[in-house]
């Protein structure tokens, strides 16, 4: 289990019940959109305004809290800051699966930035496509 206090803690934030609610919600259900968190947040405090979720998103974002999820064509989804990993994104249906980078990708990553003379300290990695369920629906 984490703990949420400490996480916003450790990054300089105060522990409120709008941010210990969206961390919840947001490791519980993965990545998802600043709607479908505020539908969910909603659930257990219903006075809480679309308005407080996106200044919190937004504030948990620039402290490293969360990360955001760019989505071709879709709004971003949103998910707890985590260990480098890299997402498959469907332009489709917007399903977004992690995948733990392995070490033919770390080496790919070092080498660039070796030969860039760039000083890597974070990275993220989305690669579009279409999921296995969407080209099912397509093939029928």
């Amino acid at each position: 289990m984490i703990d949420y206090a400490q996480m916003l803690k450790e990054r300089g934030l105060k522990a409120t019940f709008q941010r210990m609610n969206i961390l919840s919600v947001v490791d519980k259900y993965g990545h998802m959109s600043v709607d479908d968190i505020y539908a969910e947040v909603c659930k257990v405090h219903p006075s809480l305004s679309l308005a407080t979720i996106y200044k919190n998103i937004i504030l948990m974002m620039e402290k490293g809290v969360l990360v955001e999820v760019p989505i071709v064509g879709k709004k971003s989804k949103y998910e707890l800051a985590k260990a480098d990993h890299m997402h498959l994104i469907c332009t489709e249906c917007g399903m977004v699966e992690d995948k733990i980078c392995g070490e033919k990708t770390d080496t790919i990553f070092q080498d660039i930035s070796k030969k860039e003379h760039f000083n890597l300290h974070k990275r993220q990695v989305n690669l579009y496509g279409v999921c296995e369920k969407c080209q099912m629906k397509e093939a029928s």
